[in-house]
């Protein structure tokens, strides 16, 4: 029996590009995948300011929280995007998608606005594919 593809969105401390994603991918994406995000370095909270502009777009991030690479099951995922800007560790076995999308932490809430638009873009871009059987791999039991 198919389930969902299960997509790992991953930035560098899992407090600002790899929330937003993970928070258009859950709100977006029901029934089609099965979203999650994680940091190469987490950060302590998400960036208040990653909740508020999220918040605009009515994606709640009330019970997301930065986790690391070690705190997710890697083998379960069958697509990982990449937004850190760095290399992925070897651990991880499932295709890899890199997303060249800037690092708000720090900036403005304007810069974090355009971050935001972009990663939903790219949210929607791929659920499509992943509706059209283009990405990831159908998985299967």
């Amino acid at each position: 029996m198919a389930r969902p593809a299960r997509v790992l969105f991953v930035c560098l401390g899992n407090s600002c590009r790899s929330q937003m994603a993970e928070g258009f991918a859950r709100a977006r994406g029901r029934g089609v995948w099965e979203a999650e995000s994680a940091g190469l370095a987490p950060a302590t909270i998400i960036a208040p300011l990653t909740r508020q502009v999220m918040d605009e777009k009515d994606v709640s991030l009330d019970e997301h929280f930065p986790k690391g690479l070690d705190e997710v099951v890697l083998a379960e995922f069958d697509l990982v995007v990449n937004m850190s800007g760095y290399e992925l560790p070897p651990i991880i076995q499932a295709p890899v998608r890199q997303w060249q999308v800037t690092d708000p932490i720090g900036r403005s809430g304007k810069v974090y606005r355009g971050v935001r638009d972009q990663i939903e873009a790219l949210v929607s871009q791929l659920l499509e594919e992943v509706r059209n059987g283009a990405a990831p791999p159908p998985p299967t039991d």
